[in-house]
């Protein structure tokens, strides 16, 4: 069959893709998520999921859900507006609520709608939304689709941002924000952020995707780490797909917050609710993340054992204290080369690549789990030693 118009004009820009090294291929699983996984009909030690406590296979949780899903069945069968809202739905979204110290939680089928949702429900024409430059891109989407004056400013620069706040004569000014920036793994300066958005009428939201379940000393992410409540952080969502191990998102803050995302946040009115299987089994994940502390223990430990031994190899790390370890290659090419020479020692590690990361900052994503052991730790940096010693001397 010959190709149509719409291939003729979507060709190109694929083999410009492959040709500049940013081409991304799917890989296929055909084991749960954990430290050793079945990828492609190969056995490798992974170090590229964001299931970070270890959770996503937990018998606990996987008993949850299936006895969850004996009583409710595997589908919502409508939004939660229409009949989709079970008492599951119900229980979570409370413990959720107590869990981050909010009045109240609502959730969302994912991070990005979520984001979207929240941020074009409280802004729009004549507001003005601030993100920080490396903000994740369903952040950066909310604030383009909300119509409200759209400005980023240098990456944890407060200084910056308070340029454009002095600027800004917007009546409704949002400052959105990661908590854990996904790609560098570092910490935006909450306490600082919250005093500046204070000091300018400003409402501050944050995005946990990053930290929910594996910051603060019950697990309740980075507002508890930096002791940040409501007043402070007034918008705070995060997902339930990373530390959490299962699926979905909550957006938590007060009563109002809540009743106005109800009522206005189109991607939760207008979608199909999560399974209330997939609430029960996070019921589970909240009770195992608040009893089993020794899995953030366990994976602080991991988290430093990793930085001591990459930097004793001279390679070049992030400024990251948190489960994502960033190893900047800066070449697109190199960075392939060292993320499918690991996996041919049997290690799987994601290699990151501009437009996910800017330009010249290509990069393997280390992550880190619970579920690690320091041997697989030390199994990695020894992989790592092997294939960045074998590179050639001259640029690729």
């Amino acid at each position: 069959m010959p190709d149509s118009l719409l291939d003729k004009a979507l060709a190109p820009g694929l083999q410009a893709r492959q040709q500049q090294h940013l081409y991304r291929r799917r890989r296929t699983l055909a084991s749960a998520q954990g430290s050793q996984v079945q990828v492609d009909g190969r056995q490798l030690t992974g170090f590229c999921s964001n299931d970070y406590l270890g959770l996503a296979n937990h018998p606990r949780i996987v008993e949850a859900m299936r006895s969850a899903a004996e009583h409710y069945g595997v589908g919502s069968g409508a939004s939660h507006l229409v009949c989709g809202h079970t008492s599951e739905h119900h229980a979570l979204e409370e413990e959720l609520a107590e869990f981050t110290g909010r009045d109240r939680a609502l959730l969302f089928s994912t991070g990005y709608m979520a984001n979207v949702g929240t941020i074009n429900a409280l802004v729009g024409k004549g507001d003005a939304v601030f993100e920080d430059k490396l903000n994740h891109a369903s952040l950066l989407d909310g604030g383009l689709l909300s119509g409200a004056r759209f400005q980023r400013f240098l990456h944890n620069r407060v200084a910056d941002l308070e340029k454009k706040l002095q600027r800004s004569e917007a009546e409704r000014k949002l400052i959105v924000v990661d908590g854990v920036f996904s790609m560098d793994g570092d910490l935006a300066p909450m306490p600082e952020l919250a005093e500046l958005a204070e000091r300018h009428g400003a409402w501050l939201m944050m995005d946990d995707a990053h930290g929910f379940g594996c910051l603060g000393d019950t697990g309740a992410g980075t507002a508890e780490h930096f002791g940040l409540d409501q007043n402070k952080l007034p918008v705070l969502m995060g997902t339930l797909g990373k530390g959490a191990g299962t699926y979905g998102a909550f957006v938590a803050g007060s009563e109002v917050l809540i009743e106005t995302l109800i009522q206005q946040a189109r991607p939760y009115i207008y979608t199909t609710a999560m399974p209330a299987a997939v609430a029960a089994a996070t019921r589970a994940s909240l009770k195992v993340i608040q009893e089993e502390g020794w899995r953030r223990q366990q994976l602080k430990g991991l988290i430093r054992h990793f930085r001591q031994g990459a930097g004793e190899l001279g390679l070049t790390l992030m400024d990251s204290d948190t489960a994502i370890q960033p190893i900047v290659f800066g070449d697109a090419r190199t960075t392939l080369e060292v993320a499918e020479g690991l996996e041919q020692k049997g290690y799987w590690v994601g290699a990151i690549r501009p437009p996910t990361v800017p330009q010249g900052s290509a990069r393997l994503r280390v992550t880190l789990s619970a579920a690690h052991t320091q041997e697989q730790v030390d199994g990695l940096l020894q992989a790592l030693d092997d294939v960045v010693t074998a590179l050639p001397k001259t640029p690729l």
